[in-house]
């Protein structure tokens, strides 16, 4: 029996690896419900291609920009806008693919997770910013949480099956150290955009380019970490891996090291994670070890990626200081990527913000997104300053 699939992202770099996936299997899976918020043309494309029962968009503007653009051939697909939307589609399909990037995912996913769907989660803001309580939304709603990252989808691999226990002495999430890993700090100060999303390795979308740039993206991933397996912050470690080979190890008690290992593909983790505990086919090229010829591995050079030190200082303190790093981090690489600030300037920005806003304990979902408005506000202001 085909199961159903909701992608809450499908334009972006995930949501378009989970169709071709998908598009592989068509046994396998259905296409239920497709969402996008700006690449309409794309969106479109998509509902033509994969014919979902409904699509979902951010305004009514685009839900009618859209209905134009699908045609005829798209008749058959119900259109609709907006968050409540978004939360809808979320519990009527079987599966989940939590690919929203940023804050504007965790309503979705957590309302996926209390339907107790299963939750396919590409969307780390959803932890960082709610960890205790998107996991009991987990719990509550009896959801499945498989890991879509790659890093944090190869530590699931190599954990035994009752997660990061005693026998589990640390995490190491590897990190390629982007495209300045040996870049001079005084250079990296004035990279522009396009340079600081010129990844050696990944293809990825622009946000999330500069965040592994910057190594942001690691310092969530550490938190996110933290959350899906349940293990401390001393139990968690980074390090660079330029080749991008290795995807994440775990270390035991006995001293032995597993590693998952594979070509940087996101189809790999996504095929993973959509069939476990069962293995598909996901059309990544083999691994060829002889034609990679090496494996090289260093510490993180915190005075050049000094956003990897501002994410476990926010691991480290209070429970809402993760969201107000998120959210900072949002505003900042924003304004960068419009060219209004310089590189070297977001983690400026973010080190302000966690100084500045009062990061108090969530209780529940409407703390933890006041908590998000109010670090934004604060990262606005600090941009004025700049």
């Amino acid at each position: 029996m085909t199961q159903s699939i909701a992608i809450l992202g499908s334009t972006g770099s995930i949501g378009r690896s989970t169709l071709d996936v998908v598009a592989r299997h068509p046994d396998r899976w259905r296409v239920h419900a497709l969402t996008g918020h700006t690449r309409l043309a794309e969106l479109a494309e998509q509902c033509r291609t994969f014919r979902p029962a409904r699509a979902i968009v951010g305004s009514a503007a685009d839900a009618q920009t859209l209905r134009g653009l699908i045609g005829s051939e798209g008749r058959d697909v119900a259109i609709d806008h907006g968050p409540a939307a978004l939360c809808a589609v979320a519990t009527e399909a079987e599966v989940v693919m939590a690919a929203i990037v940023g804050a504007a995912g965790l309503p979705s996913a957590i309302a996926a997770a209390e339907a107790g769907r299963r939750v396919l989660l590409a969307n780390k803001e959803a932890l960082v910013m709610a960890g205790t309580l998107f996991m009991e939304a987990v719990a509550r709603g009896g959801a499945t949480l498989l890991p879509i990252d790659s890093e944090h989808n190869a530590i699931f691999q190599c954990l035994p099956l009752e997660g990061a226990d005693r026998r589990v002495s640390r995490v190491l999430l590897t990190a390629s150290g982007g495209p300045f890993r040996t870049m001079s700090v005084e250079r990296m100060a004035t990279v522009t955009p396009d340079e600081a999303c010129a990844h050696p390795n990944w293809s990825m979308g622009r946000k999330i380019s500069v965040d592994s740039a910057t190594m942001m993206n690691k310092g969530l991933e550490v938190i996110e970490a933290r959350w899906l397996f349940g293990v401390e912050p001393d139990r968690i470690e980074v390090v660079i891996h330029p080749q991008s080979v290795i995807h994440s190890m775990v270390e035991y008690v006995d001293g032995s090291v597993l590693a998952q290992m594979g070509n940087p593909d996101m189809r790999t983790p996504i095929a993973h994670a959509l069939a476990y505990p069962e293995r598909v086919a996901s059309g990544v090229r083999p691994l060829d070890l002889a034609a990679v010829g090496r494996l090289d591995f260093e510490k993180p050079d915190l005075a050049r990626f000094p956003c990897l030190s501002l994410a476990f200082d926010a691991l480290r303190g209070s429970s809402g200081a993760p969201a107000v790093l998120n959210a900072a981090n949002e505003v900042a690489v924003a304004a960068f990527l419009d060219g209004g600030i310089g590189f070297g300037d977001i983690a400026r920005i973010v080190a302000e913000v966690l100084e500045r806003v009062d990061a108090a304990a969530p209780a529940e979902l409407d703390d933890v997104l006041e908590l998000d408005r109010t670090a934004r506000a604060a990262a606005h202001e600090a941009l004025r300053g700049a």
